[in-house]
């Protein structure tokens, strides 16, 4: 049932991110596709993972695994990761149509404006210390009952 009303929820009041996250679907449908409680995953090429409503997309590739080796698993960071991404899409649920706007806009400037991502690497500052982030790791974390990406240094 929660699961439904998780689906039932993304779309309609979180319906302009999942059209987006439907539409990116639509463009990797020959990636590996499974459900997540409630949210489709996608695991595509792409170096970056998006939440869009219902929709997650997970990169396949773990770029800056090298910076936690020893640390854990690849498949342990994968799993963070993906808890991390699934806390973006219950931020979607809560903020519906002010999503992009409050995390999807703010979170890919911090995540891809050259000069934050430079500060980011020369300070060692977690991605994940933004706000955007630590709330969807801390909903991911709640939710699912599995840790997130905390404070990890990944850039």
């Amino acid at each position: 049932m929660k699961k439904l009303l998780y689906v039932f929820w993304q779309c309609t009041f979180g319906i302009l991110q999942t059209l987006l996250g439907l539409a990116h679907f639509l463009v990797y449908v020959r990636c590996p596709h499974f459900w997540y409680h409630g949210a489709l995953v996608t695991r595509w090429g792409n170096k970056a993972s998006v939440s869009l409503g219902l929709f997650v997309f997970v990169t396949d590739d773990l770029p800056y695994y090298s910076r936690v080796e020893g640390q854990m698993t690849r498949q342990a960071l994968a799993q963070r990761l993906l808890v991390h991404e699934y806390g973006h899409t219950i931020q979607s649920l809560l903020l519906g149509p002010l999503y992009l706007i409050v995390i999807g806009i703010p979170s890919t400037v911090w995540g891809f404006w050259p000069s934050l991502a430079k500060a980011r690497r020369e300070k060692g500052i977690s991605y994940f210390r933004f706000f955007t982030e630590r709330w969807a790791n801390t909903l991911g974390e709640k939710t699912t009952g599995e840790p997130s990406m905390g404070q990890l240094v990944i850039d």
